[in-house]
């Protein structure tokens, strides 16, 4: 005799991604970055939030540890854990570099403040290198595209623009600033495509030139204040071991 149908069978909830419960819970330095925090927002922009959280030190001291990085829960997030943004910063990565210096903050309790009272640690002339060469591959698959396609991707165009800028007033000047001021026209005008490739490759080279003439007089020190960043990440570990 045939059996009744059980029917469908219940929905499930989805599995917790990982490390989701770091960034909800331990988070100790969030901003907003990409176009907002750039000055080159439009109405059609996203919101980029990018974080660090401190994993727990106990987390540590298993055999599966917490995970470097995480993406998500909400659209267009990404957050690292404290040691490896660090790590990031003092090798003068552009995205974690420029997280510590956005104008947008959108939470930041007593370690997230103490870290971005030490972002002027991160910052020196290694920047040069870094940037320059990020640049230069970046120039590379643009142009490379721009063949393929017939243009380049013109966003991408601009956001290469902006940094190399940033890179050179930042060797400049000591201080790194995210939002472009007076330049936002310039810079959409080359995202709408309206300015001419073979122009886009001239201003290029010569905030390379730029660049390369602000570095032996640059106020930056030679390398980043690694004993500073070191200290900070043993205190606010230990601390973390304690319970405190």
């Amino acid at each position: 005799m045939p059996t009744a149908s059980a029917g469908p069978a219940p929905a499930t909830e989805p599995a917790p991604v990982p490390g989701h419960d770091l960034v909800t819970g331990h988070t100790v330095y969030a901003c907003v970055m990409g176009s907002r925090a750039f000055g080159l927002a439009t109405g059609a922009s996203d919101t980029d939030r990018r974080g660090v959280y401190l994993a727990p030190t106990a987390l540590f001291w298993r055999f599966e540890k917490p995970p470097a990085q995480v993406e998500g829960p909400r659209p267009e997030e990404f957050s690292w854990e404290l040691e490896r943004f660090c790590e990031l910063a003092l090798r003068a990565n552009p995205t974690a570099l420029e997280c510590l210096h956005s104008p947008l903050v959108e939470h930041a309790d007593a370690t997230g403040r103490e870290l971005l009272a030490l972002r002027g640690a991160f910052l020196s002339r290694e920047v040069h290198g870094v940037y320059v060469r990020y640049a230069a591959g970046r120039h590379k698959q643009l142009r490379a595209d721009a063949g393929r396609r017939g243009a380049p991707r013109w966003k991408q165009v601009m956001h290469l623009l902006r940094m190399l800028t940033c890179a050179r007033d930042l060797l400049r000047t000591g201080r790194l600033t995210l939002d472009v001021g007076a330049a936002r026209a310039e810079l959409l005008a080359v995202r709408r495509g309206e300015v001419a490739w073979e122009a886009v490759e001239r201003r290029l080279a010569v905030l390379a030139e730029e660049a390369e003439a602000a570095l032996p007089g640059s106020p930056l020190p030679a390398g980043p204040d690694r004993a500073r960043v070191a200290d900070f990440l043993h205190r606010t570990r230990r601390a973390s071991a304690l319970g405190a």
